[in-house]
């Protein structure tokens, strides 16, 4: 506002002000309070659907972790229910790749696939979720016979999982008959790990087998 040189003017300027602006000024502050009461209300209603996925997500770990019977019949009606109300949410996501293993477990690699490439389109970024998903669904196309797709998967790996994915890549060039780029695979594997952690006993039959195997041929080419 402008200055001026008495306490009049000053008054007579403010009046003129609320004439023009009093009533925007009043809605503004209405709304800005309406916005602060509505964000609370959303908070809250935030936090009652995340409290409702996480013990819809307990109750399927706890039926699927029965020998009952009917525990994946009620396990997969509970992660459905779960994808559905509460799509948003990580637990929808873990929900997604239980149902993709019971897929995989019936036989059901199709509906697996689905389940996963749903749960890589929710999962945001390079997270830990989304690694975890694009690693078991390049094994489930690969048995899939979609090799080349597997592989195009298996390209982008976060540090945690570039053993975990390098293994898979020579499982499936193993599959391929690719003995050589496989054995490379399982050796950059061994590379990336941190030094002193553990060794799979697998990847070091593999290592071994492979090993052994192109030393052979070298030497019967020789």
């Amino acid at each position: 506002m402008e200055s001026y040189r008495s306490e009049e003017e000053q008054v007579e300027a403010l009046k003129r002000w609320w004439k023009e602006n009093g009533r925007s000024t009043l809605i503004g502050i209405a709304l800005a309070l309406g916005l602060g009461f509505g964000w609370q209300a959303w908070q809250k209603t935030q936090q009652l659907a995340a409290e409702n996925a996480s013990n819809l997500y307990q109750q399927m770990l706890q039926v699927l972790s029965t020998q009952d019977e009917q525990a994946g019949t009620v396990g997969r009606q509970l992660a459905t229910q779960l994808k559905e109300q509460h799509r948003g949410t990580v637990y929808a996501q873990f929900a997604a790749m239980h149902l993709a293993r019971l897929a995989v477990n019936d036989g059901q690699l199709q509906a697996a696939e689905q389940e996963l490439r749903w749960t890589l389109s929710m999962a945001s970024g390079n997270d830990d979720i989304q690694q975890v998903a694009q690693l078991r669904l390049a094994r489930v196309l690969a048995s899939l016979e979609k090799p080349d797709e597997a592989l195009d998967l298996l390209q982008g790996a976060n540090p945690d999982y570039q053993a975990s994915y390098a293994i898979a890549r020579g499982d499936i060039f193993l599959s391929q008959g690719l003995e050589a780029e496989a054995f490379a695979a399982y050796e950059s594997a061994l590379a990336t790990m941190e030094e002193g952690a553990p060794v799979p006993q697998t990847l070091q039959d593999k290592l071994e087998f492979l090993g052994a195997r192109l030393q052979s041929a070298v030497l019967e080419a020789s």
